[in-house]
Order: structure tokens, then sequence, then C-alpha cells
């Protein structure tokens, strides 16, 4: 995530909407009909809500696990931006038209396990074929409420890298190759803006070193120990890591590396076709939307190398509405399709790394050379080994309308000529108005 090959996570709409309440209402205003539907010759239809791309159409799992049971159909309900999905979910909890089974980013899973809210989500530790063994950890844990309760399986995690073009790093006099490259920013962000000032000095006319300043300020924030909460507070204003993340998208800015886009929008999914810009942080899961944005004819024009530092951006949950008609089939399904080799189908496919630990060292991951982006680059053992090194920092339960927030706080500076403390201030505002 992700999509749209949108990843998930993406970049966030801020939710004025008090999410609690809006939560709440899920347990009292979900009836059974609002989930899938079964026939008269007792066929079973399962809805899938998904925002992005979770690959699962495109690796074909539900036409596969339709095979194995023909008295079930699934049908995806996909949504593009994971904010737009988040808002519409909101509206589903409170009035109706709930799927069987209902995706969750991370950014929202803090929020979904918090108290009684938790309440409004089936339990899937004891999903057949489940072993909690087999997750990631961390991941595990994110999904599990205080009275033991899972009520998420995880399907990717967002180990972090950088995706280049080597055509317009050699235009720029850079070097080219993965391991050079990564070694220009080892170890510091904030080499790697002073990269891009190398970059922009030389670079090809019309082309920027960055997509997106909100990206550079999401990467930083992802690979800090420190966030947007501290012990279970909102610590945003005191974070090192985003007062770092932020002052170096201030750089960004002001040194006019950064194309000043909003990621996963329209002008930015077009300015992977016309090659303006020359890298962007690359998550797992951003290498579905550079293959597609892309196109084919820069097909080989990309690689990936090592990022400044190690860090995790997305990844999300598949959940079961416990009001739902046919829980106990979605639980099933769920069961499956974050199995380990289903997991591995999805990242050979769309490039989701997953939360299952046990695929890692299946073929088609350990060995997975992405075709597309660093064809020499092993991928899928550089992603595998970064997804094993992450140690998640505490997220909180507003942390995705918080990622949102400043998403519009960067992009103040960048498309509307806002100076970094007219944004920092109208984003402290923002904030403080509408989370708590």
């Amino acid at each position: 995530m992700p999509r749209s090959y949108v990843p998930r996570a993406r970049i966030r709409s801020v939710v004025l909407a008090s999410a609690a309440a809006t939560l709440a209402l899920a347990l009292a205003g979900c009836s059974s009909s609002d989930a899938g539907s079964a026939s008269a010759d007792g066929k079973i239809t399962l809805t899938v809500g998904t925002f992005g791309t979770f690959g699962y159409k495109e690796a074909g799992l539900y036409d596969a696990y339709m095979k194995q049971h023909p008295g079930i159909t699934i049908k995806e309900n996909p949504t593009t931006v994971e904010g737009n999905y988040w808002t519409a979910l909101q509206t589903r909890l409170s009035g109706g038209g709930l799927d069987d089974v209902q995706a969750l980013e991370v950014g929202r899973i803090s929020l979904a396990t918090s108290g009684d809210l938790s309440d409004a989500f089936a339990d899937l530790s004891d999903a057949p074929g489940v072993d909690k063994k087999a997750y990631l950890p961390w991941k595990w844990d994110q999904a599990t409420t205080t009275d033991g309760r899972t009520i998420g399986l995880g399907t990717d995690v967002g180990p972090m890298a950088i995706c280049y073009r080597q055509d317009l790093f050699k235009a720029a006099g850079l070097p080219s190759d993965p391991e050079s490259v990564g070694k220009l920013w080892a170890g510091d962000w904030a080499k790697f803006v002073e990269v891009g000032k190398e970059y922009q000095a030389k670079a090809p006319k019309g082309t920027y070193f960055m997509d997106s300043a909100s990206g550079l300020f999401n990467a930083v924030v992802a690979s800090s120990p420190v966030q947007y909460y501290k012990d279970g507070k909102l610590a945003y204003k005191e974070s090192p890591g985003v007062r770092t993340a932020w002052d170096l998208a201030v750089r960004a800015v002001q040194g006019k590396t950064s194309q000043g886009l909003k990621m996963f929008d329209t002008p930015w999914q077009t300015a992977f076709s016309k090659s303006t810009f020359a890298t962007t942080v690359c998550p797992s899961w951003q290498q579905a939307n550079i293959q597609q944005f892309s196109g084919p004819s820069n097909k080989g024009k990309w690689n990936i190398a090592q990022p400044p530092a190690a860090g995790n951006w997305g990844g999300s949950f598949l959940a079961v509405p416990a009001s739902g008609k046919h829980v106990d089939e979605a639980k099933k399904l769920v069961a499956w399709l974050t199995a380990p080799e289903q997991q591995a189908k999805v990242f050979q496919k769309v490039g989701n790394i997953p939360a299952n630990q046990a695929a890692y060292d299946l073929p088609g991951i350990v060995d997975y050379k992405n075709p597309y982006i660093g064809p020499d680059a092993a991928t899928g053992r550089i992603f595998s080994t970064a997804a094993k090194a992450i140690r998640p920092a505490e997220t909180g339960p507003r942390a995705g309308d918080l990622t949102g927030a400043f998403g519009t706080g960067v992009l103040l500076m960048e498309q509307n000529g806002k100076s970094a403390e007219e944004a920092w201030n109208a984003t402290v505002r923002q904030i403080d108005s509408t989370i708590q």
C-alpha cells in the first residue's frame, strides 16, 4: 500500500467528525442484512471492501477460492484512495451496508481495537487455519485488543526503499547502480535532501528530484522511533521524528527539489508516465503504482536502492464485521487470503510484502526479482529482510488522520505558497480542532 493501485498508506484525508462516535454507532446501527447475501439455492455471496490494490483479484485468488468452494461467490468493492474508503466506511458503520470483509489500514487499527469499538469486529484468532506464530509478532499485536481478541489479520507491511530513475540520475551526473545510489544518502534523510540539490543543479529540463515533499515527510516519520504518540498520548508537537520530518520537507520545498504533487491523485499518477521526477519513497507496495502509472515504455528505467533509514510505511488488515450475515464463512476467507502461500502470490503480482513471515522463505519471494523495477535487484530479499528488521513505533488511534493533516500542511507550502511557519500553524490548528 497498494493501487488504483494505490497502496494503501497512503496519504489519508483528515476526518472531521469523531471516528470513535461513528464507529460506536455500528454496534447498534448495523444489521445482518447489511452483509453478503445467500441465494435461494443456498449459495453465498461474500463481499470484500478494500482500498487501493490488495492484489487478490490480480493474483487470481478470488477465482481460486471460488473454485475450491463452489457454493461461494466473492465480490470485491474497491476504493482507490484509503481516505475516501475510511470516510465511506464510517458512514456504513452508522447507516448500514457493511461488507462481509472490511480492510483496515494500519493508521486506523489502534482506533478499531480501542475499548467497546472492537466489539464491532469478530475475533479472528480462532479462524480455521490461522497460526498466530506465522505472522510478524508486532503486526499481530497491532490488531489485538486489551482483552486478547484479534480483530484483524495482517495482509502486508510497508518496508521502505527508494525507487529511482536510472536514466535521469545518469543525465544529472549521479551514480545509477543501486549500491552506489544507496551510499549517497546512507544513514541520514538529510543527505537525501542534499542529493536532491545536486540532482536539481544538473537535472534534465522539466524534471524534479522527488515527486512530493509530503512523501518525504511520511518516510522520515515512518523511520522514527517516536512519531505522533508517546505513552498513549498525542505528542506530535514535541516529537523529534515529526520535527525532523517537517524541517526536511521544508528544505525540499525551499530548494525546489520536489515537484509538489499530492501523492496518489491524478496529476501524481500522470507524472510517472511523463517522467518528470527521479525518485519516490518506495514502500514495497509502491512498486505496483510505479509499474501501472509509468507504463510499458518506461520498463527497465526504474531501480531500487536502500533508503537512508529503515522504517515501515503502511500495511493493512482484513477484518470481519461481527454483525455480518456470514461471519463464519468470512473468517475462513480472511484466514485463507492471509495465509503464506496466498500472500506470496500477491507479492509476486503487485509487490505487497506479506505480514505473514512464514511466506518469506517460499519460492517466489526469497528469489524474486521485479522484471519492471530493478530487474537485477534482489527485490524479494531486500524487502523481506527489511520487513524482519522493522521496529514499529507507537501509532495511536488517530495516526491516519495525523498523517493526512501533515500531508495537507506540506501541500500548503508546495501548492499554495505558504511559508513554513504559516503551514505549520495551520496544521496545528487543524489537528487541535479535530483530533484529540
